[in-house]
């Protein structure tokens, strides 16, 4: 499986699946998950209510992953994952790795063949960024996919980029 780094805006990406770092009550909020839900137009927010209302009345718990249709977006799917927010005491790093090791199999489960990544938990949920990429670099290498060839991580800035490029 082949993995790029890319500073960039993940709405704009031309894959299979985009990876949200979305909240638990899956209804949209700051960052990546905001910027998601604007691009991928009012249809998000009514599957992802929909979601809420059937299988997750308590909230997507952290670790876990769930997949929309993406809507207005240029992928086909939209996989939800909450990742640990560390001011709130979710510091394990085996959460961290289930976000990401998570969505990449139900990427694969979809039949994605490519799927891009945000820095999960490395923004407002206050993780560290080297953590965060180590974390995720590991957790794409350890995976065994059938379907999936491509995994981008489309971070929002340069130097963002660089901490995920030192720990490729």
């Amino acid at each position: 499986m082949k993995i790029d780094i890319v500073t960039g805006d993940i709405t704009t990406r031309h894959v299979d699946a985009i990876v949200n770092a979305a909240n638990s009550s899956l209804l949209g909020g700051g960052g990546v998950d905001g910027a998601i839900h604007r691009a991928a137009g009012p249809e998000l927010l009514a599957a992802c209510q929909e979601l809420r209302e059937k299988e997750y009345r308590d909230g997507l718990p952290v670790g876990q992953a769930v997949a929309t249709p993406a809507f207005n977006l240029p992928a086909r799917w939209v996989i939800h994952t909450v990742g640990p927010n560390w001011h709130a005491g979710q510091r394990s790093p085996n959460l961290l790795r289930s976000a990401f090791a998570e969505s990449l199999a139900l990427a694969d489960k979809l039949g994605a063949k490519s799927v891009a990544f945000p820095a999960i938990s490395a923004g407002v949920y206050g993780w560290d960024p080297r953590v965060v990429a180590r974390t995720a670099i590991d957790a794409i290498h350890e995976a065994e996919t059938k379907a999936v060839e491509l995994v981008e991580f489309v971070l929002f800035t340069p130097d963002l980029a660089d901490v995920f490029v030192a720990a490729a």
